[in-house]
């Protein structure tokens, strides 16, 4: 379980692997701290730690990507030098500062829109129409890994807005219009959804 509140921007170093695909991903994070089989949430993606350590002082930790994940996540679209925004699994007492995240991605949203709006950047995504029935306005949503509030919902689209730090302690300071973005929905939102399709199908 996670916050969506990133502690660290990874960066990939390597990517190998013919079935699985292994990425190690460089971080401040320190190795003795990290346990083998440790969660940690990869712009989003939560993914398992098989290996760590330190190579010219540089820490990494290493993971494993199964095709199903690299199909439904941007984890296929990871090279070497791509920036990822890292969050550690949450531990009991620690500060719940965003709001309650899995790291199971529920789709890929694409950014349609950048445009300023004072300090902040107004970000506009379109993701798919099964989705959008858990996007509401000042509702949660996680995009690459990090907690935002929903501005407006349009049709098949909505906006979220990014303060200036936001953009600079996390990858979302390069991203570009076109790119995509893994998303995942709110969990409330997805059991009151569940609870109005059972309450409907009980009036049937």
């Amino acid at each position: 379980m996670f916050t969506g509140i990133i502690t660290d921007v990874g960066r990939v170093a390597s990517v190998s692997g013919s079935g699985d695909t292994r990425f190690e991903i460089e971080t401040v994070y320190e190795p003795d701290s990290i346990d083998t089989g440790a969660s940690i949430a990869c712009s989003g993606v939560c993914l398992t730690v098989i290996e760590r350590g330190t190579r010219d002082d540089t820490h990494w930790f290493a993971v494993e990507a199964s095709k199903e994940t690299l199909d439904v996540t941007t984890a296929g679209d990871w090279q070497v030098g791509h920036s990822l925004n890292l969050e550690r699994a949450l531990k009991l007492g620690d500060e719940l500062g965003g709001h309650i995240v899995s790291g199971h991605v529920d789709a890929l949203a694409e950014i349609v829109n950048i445009r300023p709006e004072g300090d902040s950047q107004r970000f506009t995504f379109r993701a798919p129409k099964d989705i959008m029935r858990f996007v509401a306005p000042k509702g949660s949503i996680t995009l690459d890994g990090i907690s935002l509030t929903v501005n407006e919902v349009e049709g098949d689209t909505f906006g979220v807005n990014l303060i200036s730090h936001t953009q600079s302690v996390t990858s979302w300071g390069v991203a570009q219009v076109g790119n995509r973005v893994n998303l995942e929905i709110d969990v409330l939102a997805r059991y009151v959804a569940r609870l109005k399709d059972t309450e409907g199908d009980a009036n049937v």
